[in-house]
């Protein structure tokens, strides 16, 4: 699986490049969808605006099988366009002004515009203000500081931007000689990546799946509704690929792939997961079975919506969730190698 390793990074950092906070997400999804493309499948972009790929497969009497990833990011909107020239700015999905602090934004107006800036703290030189750090960062006291000639509201409108338009914020993206995969947003570029991986093993292989399996790349995940619509008729087992939590009180490192047993909405489907375990352990896949405090999937989202199936969830061990965040090449080869063996391939 090692190859197929090296291909799914090098098809997540060329996806991290590519802005798609939720709600912006058309140039990530033209990118997965050819992307699969190339590879010979059969892609398609639902009207909610997410990428339906069919992978084939025999009819069987487990019924079809879809496997859920998301292109779609947290992220930022404008809110105020203020006086002083600068921006307020509501979060996408979990964005946390905390550790966003400091980082460079791209702000896209909808004239096609894009304008580099930072979020910063209000008053944020430390020579300057003596309450510097007990200030509670929040998308209040931060503001987005342009790089452009601009002290007035005015001059922002000026500028072509409006409350509505889209900040995206730098991903960072760093593959390390020791195999670890830093960036954000691996929550859930890495597994986009990683059924892109999947997918040209089965192609490479010319292997014909045991069951009709699919691959749906949601692009609202991160507020709550990707996987609520587009489910293939037959389908009767879907499975979340997204990452896999790594923390206080868990097993997972970014080296292993861990099994999602229940989260924040409750526990997965207890036979689902049981196979889950029994395809790491026949393929000697490195994993872990956690529990994860505070989480939600797009296959809950599916449920939700009301489609009678089974679910399930892996990942790769992702670490610092909803921040910079870190994970390992042995982790996306795990994480394969349960989809192979769930498969029986």
């Amino acid at each position: 699986m090692n190859k197929y390793t090296e291909f799914a990074v090098e098809k997540t950092c060329e996806l991290l490049a590519i802005d798609s906070p939720s709600g912006f997400t058309s140039g990530a999804v033209r990118y997965v969808k050819e992307e699969f493309e190339a590879l010979g499948f059969g892609a398609t972009v639902t009207v909610k605006g997410g990428v339906l790929v069919d992978l084939g497969g025999d009819d069987s009497e487990l019924g079809g099988l879809l496997l859920e990833a998301h292109t779609d990011t947290l992220g930022g909107m404008v809110a105020e366009l203020k006086g002083n020239g600068r921006l307020r700015i509501t979060n996408l999905g979990g964005m946390r002004a905390e550790n966003a602090e400091c980082e460079n934004v791209r702000v896209y107006t909808r004239d096609g515009n894009v304008y580099e800036g930072t979020l910063q703290l209000i008053n944020p030189s430390i020579h300057v203000n003596g309450q510097y750090a007990d200030t509670k960062r929040t998308f209040d006291t931060t503001e987005i500081v342009l790089d452009e000639d601009s002290s007035s509201r005015d001059d922002l409108k000026n500028l072509g931007i409006e409350v509505g338009d889209i900040v995206a914020f730098d991903p960072r993206t760093r593959v390390t000689d020791s195999g670890y995969i830093k960036s954000r947003f691996l929550d859930d570029k890495l597994s986009v990546g990683i059924l892109l991986g999947f997918a040209k093993y089965v192609k490479d292989n010319g292997i014909k799946l045991p069951r009709h399996t699919y691959v749906h790349v949601t692009v609202y995940e991160e507020v709550g509704h990707g996987g609520s619509a587009s489910v293939p008729a037959g389908v009767t087992e879907a499975i979340s690929v997204d990452m896999g939590c790594v923390g206080a009180g868990l097993e997972c490192t970014e080296r292993q792939v861990s099994i999602c047993a229940k989260d924040s909405r409750g526990p997965y489907n207890y036979d689902v997961v049981g196979k889950l375990i029994e395809a790491a352990k026949a393929e000697s896949a490195d994993y872990a079975v956690d529990v994860y405090p505070y989480y939600g999937s797009d296959v809950e989202a599916t449920l939700s919506a009301g489609y009678d199936i089974k679910h399930g969830l892996i990942g790769a061990g992702v670490y610092a969730s909803h921040g910079y965040e870190r994970s390992h090449k042995d982790g996306v080869k795990n994480t394969l190698l349960v989809l192979k063996g769930y498969l029986g391939i």
